[in-house]
């Protein structure tokens, strides 16, 4: 039949707006996949196009895939999250004390702030594929309990008036109740969003196992997931009634996220190596996207959550993007204007030193390869006699080198010599932590011998980083080094940032340098 795929079960309809689109399941316990629908897009072919053969194995053509033809609406909310309409409500139900009486503003603002900074850290404003208020009363309750615990000390420490503490502690009685009554109704807007179809997301599963059909087959079944299905990508070539619509392999999954503007990723028993399938989470085109995973082992709990009763866990994103990487350029900016404030002294002291040891020309400046392989220029105070350009591109820096002067060595012992790179923090060159940058020679040669060497240019590169504090500077080994800065941006935090600041103290503190 014309227009349709043996392989992918794909059965096209033409829609009025001549947009293709993909099937339905015939009822809930149908073993037939489709039937005809007007919500989903798949692969268009031509009609009298020749139908390939089912025992092959088939590889579609990804500029084949049309953009998915979702709703109107959903299509205008792609952009919204959860938490932009929960985190406003909760801070309006936190606020309003301020209505009845101003005199408790201090501690109101107070309670405010922190109650939100522990919401967010306990991850209740993360997204939940299954959205239930009684799921999240006991975390939501224990957490207003130590909020108004905190606040309420400081109260009774700042006033000795039994009848303050008691009038402010009512007022945060008032407000804890109005953000549980809150969250009730936000997350009944968001199941009924969800339902009609006025807020969904494009969801691509990786894998073709019997996990990956009872996966899709729930999500067609139940729009209260918030997610659309739009196909599988797996390296199987089984086919058949029973079988998930392939519409690609997973080396073609930063494609078909573009074409199909999907959201959400769910991975379920994948026909390929962890390796390989890692390698491929890390492509930018990827990153954007959410991540879930069934676990392998069912009996896990480690974020409750569910899509028909299959348990699935939220993965970490593989690259700093939104309000996160928001967060770290903030911290940067802070921490870089902070530095060459204080630090202005002692710069100047770096100066007059590798005057005195060098004469003329303090800085030295190289190009270095920052955030997706963009190059920079980075400045340092010079610690090394002048060589020729070539020589300074593709000599290998190892400790005890004879151009170091005496002034030179103290520097790079210290680490001192770096501090001018605060400046291309500010610049937003770099980033106070980080994965340290390279010259381009060693960029492209250290990448076509470790694969993961180039993922480390996800993130803007560092005046100093995890590799860095762990032992790995100088002629260490290049794999150990990637293996450690890949592993600082896919679990990155403020804390760890601060964690890798505190050790860099330690190791200028008692020279451990270059």
């Amino acid at each position: 039949m014309p227009g349709h795929s043996a392989t992918s079960g794909h059965q096209l309809v033409r829609q009025p707006d001549d947009r293709p689109a993909v099937t339905e399941p015939v009822g809930a316990g149908s073993d037939r996949w489709f039937a005809p629908s007007p919500r989903v897009s798949a692969v268009d072919r031509p009609a009298g196009a020749p139908v390939p053969d089912p025992a092959s194995r088939w590889r579609p053509d990804v500029t084949a895939v049309l953009p998915y033809a979702g709703s109107r609406a959903s299509s205008r909310t792609r952009w919204l999250r959860g938490w932009m309409v929960t985190a406003p409500v909760d801070v309006a139900a936190l606020l309003t004390p301020l209505l009845v009486t101003q005199h408790f503003w201090r501690g109101t603002l107070a309670m405010a702030a922190l109650t939100v900074a522990v919401f967010a850290a306990g991850g209740l404003y993360q997204a939940r594929r299954h959205v239930s208020i009684l799921d999240e009363l006991p975390s939501l309750c224990g957490r207003l309990l130590a909020a108004a615990a905190v606040v309420a000390i400081i109260a009774a420490l700042r006033h000795e008036s039994e009848g303050y503490v008691f009038s402010y502690l009512r007022g945060v009685a008032v407000a804890a109740g109005l953000v549980i009554v809150g969250r009730f109704v936000t997350r009944q807007l968001t199941i009924t969003a969800r339902r009609r179809r006025w807020v969904e997301h494009n969801a691509i599963i990786i894998g073709s196992g019997p996990t990956a059909l009872e996966l899709a087959r729930v999500l067609r079944r139940y729009p209260q997931y918030g997610l659309r299905f739009v196909g599988c990508v797996d390296m199987s070539s089984q086919s058949g009634p029973l079988s998930p619509p392939l519409i690609g392999s997973p080396d073609q999954l930063g494609q078909l996220v573009r074409l199909l503007e999907c959201d959400v990723l769910l991975v379920a028993d994948p026909d390929c190596s962890e390796s390989f399938l890692m390698e491929i989470l890390r492509e930018p085109a990827i990153g954007s996207c959410d991540l879930w995973a069934v676990p392998q082992l069912w009996g896990s709990r480690s974020h409750g959550d569910h899509i028909g009763a299959i348990p699935v866990v939220k993965i970490g994103r593989t690259t700093l993007s939104g309000p996160r990487w928001a967060l770290k350029r903030l911290s940067d900016i802070l921490f870089a204007t902070v530095a060459l404030l204080l630090l202005s002294p002692v710069l100047l002291l770096c100066a007059v030193a590798t005057f005195i040891d060098g004469g003329p020309g303090i800085f030295f400046h190289q190009e270095r390869v920052g955030r997706n392989g963009k190059p920079f220029r980075i400045v340092k105070f010079r610690s090394m006699r002048p060589v020729d350009e070539q020589e300074s591109r593709t000599n290998w820096s190892i400790a005890h080198d004879q151009r170091v002067g005496r002034i030179g060595r103290i520097l790079r012992r210290t680490s001192l010599d770096e501090l001018p790179q605060l400046w291309n923090i500010l610049r937003g060159d770099m980033s106070v932590v980080g994965p340290r940058p390279e010259r381009p020679h060693f960029v492209e040669k250290f990448s076509a011998e470790y694969p993961t060497y180039a993922m480390r240019h996800r993130v803007p590169v560092g005046l100093t980083g995890l590799a860095q504090v762990s032992g790995l500077r100088g002629d260490t080994p290049i794999s150990d080094r990637a293996r450690f800065d890949n592993y600082y941006i896919e679990n990155w935090s403020l804390w760890l940032d601060a964690k890798v600041l505190l050790r860099t103290v330690t190791e200028v503190v008692r020279g451990g340098g270059r």
